[in-house]
């Protein structure tokens, strides 16, 4: 499989986008107003202690407080304990478990201060999701201080490589530190190990006497920005270059690869062409198409993906494909080519949380079966963790899968000002019927007799539509004067009233 990495910088917002055989699957966005918040490690202080929802919520200096969980406090966090004589030591295994046993409010006090990592950035009206486990990312291992484990990545399928993993771990690893090794640690040697080991205790060592000296709330250690970052995790032996349209971000790829991975360097190149890097590839049409509800796939069918708080759904429809054979065999042909389209679109949205796949009803159960096999090889390459079920006789697919932070879906767009989201807006009938409302509502109170009514010019001529003029009958029924503005700044899901004798707006008089 070819794999590419481009990245594509300006002022306010750089983009890194990754390629699987010139296809577009993933796409990481990062603007200067908004950075990123995962990895970040905060000293923050206990505000409310929740023993109901076994959870707390922690004050790190944002609009928002933090929510920790206590599935999120680490099972070696509260090693040390307050003594009967005033003095800290070591709590014993059995005080852990019991503190644990009994609830988050053994563990944590308010006012108390502690030490956290982000590891799910705010999303909608939540704030940013915390732990207790700090785990600082290296190009091969992960180290995890108040740890004494070594992991090893599950996506080494080989039991000899981790065999062999962890017996070059298991003297590297440093007293009171667990180590994972990551996925690009496979096949790598003892001393590419020790440099990146060294490298991560020394940063651990800063970060702590920064912890120490500062006062909370504090940010104690920002994560690599996007370009680094990015390049730590996915510039591996597989990458068959990287294209950087911005001279000081190659400078970083360049200095980072001649670090951690010297035989990689010569694989950076930096783009000088007139075209955009993204035109390039013809990359635009694709991020465009990302805010689509609907999603063409080959011969005529299409998905329908709508995302909500709860979940996001996806449906597919054969649409135009009829097929050319039995039923069965183009309603299989159709979910498999879905499968893969809907695999790359969640990965390319970023897509998160509880995802219901509605593939169309296969009567055959071998042909479920090999949906799902195929629909779980999709995602071979998705670097977000994931569960998925297997296809219901109703053509179903439940899965869950990592989210960190909001889709890109949620980064790029807002609610739209006029139907707050619902994805529909007010009829022409609908509004024209509620300005009718609103003037019966007028003639109650008394108080006013001449109005100016300002509308959209369309829904103005709804209301004069079919040879009845809607305005001129309410003001014959009540007796108003009513001048008619055509008004091309105001959208077809708003009106306003003006008192003609003052001139003074008085819609939310008589609104509901």
């Amino acid at each position: 499989m070819k794999k590419e990495i481009l990245i594509n910088s300006t002022e306010y917002e750089t983009r890194v986008a990754i390629l699987e055989d010139d296809k577009l699957v993933e796409l990481q966005v990062e603007r200067s107003d908004a950075n990123r918040m995962v990895g970040d490690i905060y000293k923050g202080v206990i505000k409310t202690v929740l023993p109901g929802m076994q959870a707390a919520f922690i004050e790190i200096g944002m609009s928002k407080a933090a929510y920790l969980h206590s599935s999120d406090i680490g099972t070696d966090y509260g090693r040390r304990y307050d003594s009967d004589d005033g003095e800290e030591e070591e709590a014993p295994a059995e005080i852990i478990r019991k503190r644990r046993r009994q609830g988050i409010e053994t563990v944590l006090k308010k006012n108390q201060e502690i030490l956290v990592q982000i590891i799910k950035e705010p999303i909608s009206t939540k704030g940013p999701r915390i732990s207790t486990d700090i785990s600082i990312p290296g190009r091969f291992v992960v180290l995890v201080p108040d740890d004494d484990h070594i992991r090893i990545s599950k996506r080494i399928p080989s039991w000899a490589e981790k065999k062999r993993l962890r017996k070059i771990l298991g003297p590297l690893r440093p007293e009171g530190f667990g180590l994972i090794a990551r996925t690009e640690s496979e096949g790598k040697s003892e001393g590419e190990f020790r440099s990146d080991v060294k490298r991560l205790l020394k940063l651990w060592g800063k970060l702590k006497k920064k912890a120490d000296q500062s006062k909370a709330p504090v940010l104690i250690h920002k994560e690599a920005e996007l370009v680094v970052s990015m390049i730590r995790d996915i510039f591996t032996e597989d990458v068959e270059r990287v294209l950087v349209d911005n001279k000081a971000d190659y400078k970083k790829v360049v200095s980072f690869a001649r670090q951690v991975a010297p035989g990689l360097k010569r694989r950076v190149e930096l783009y000088k062409g007139e075209h955009p890097l993204f035109d390039l590839y013809d990359l635009e049409p694709e991020i465009e198409k990302m805010l689509e509800r609907k999603v063409w796939i080959k011969k005529g069918a299409y998905l329908v993906i709508d995302q909500t708080e709860a979940m996001v759904t996806i449906d597919v429809n054969t649409g135009r494909f009829v097929g050319s054979t039995d039923q069965e065999s183009t309603i299989y042909q159709t979910n498999v080519q879905a499968a893969r389209e809907i695999a790359r679109q969640i990965r390319l949205r970023d897509i998160g949380g509880l995802i219901i796949c509605d593939f169309i009803d296969m009567y055959n159960r071998e042909n479920r079966r090999k949906l799902y096999e195929e629909f779980k090889n999709c995602f071979r390459h998705d670097r977000a963790k994931r569960a998925i079920n297997p296809v219901t006789e109703f053509g179903i697919v439940e899965m869950t899968r990592e989210r960190v932070r909001p889709s890109h879906l949620h980064a790029v767009s807002e609610p739209c000002p006029y139907c707050s989201g619902l994805g529909r807006v007010l009829s022409k009938e609908t509004m024209a019927t509620k300005i009718e409302r609103w003037f019966t509502r007028a003639r109650a109170d008394r108080k006013y007799r001449k109005f100016h009514l300002a509308i959209s010019p369309l829904l103005a001529d709804a209301m004069a539509e079919n040879g009845t003029n809607r305005v001129a009958r309410m003001m014959k029924i009540h007796n108003f004067e009513i001048n008619l503005v055509r008004d091309t700044t105001i959208s077809l899901q708003e009106f306003k009233v003006f008192s003609a004798d003052s001139n003074e707006e008085i819609t939310d008089r008589y609104r509901v």
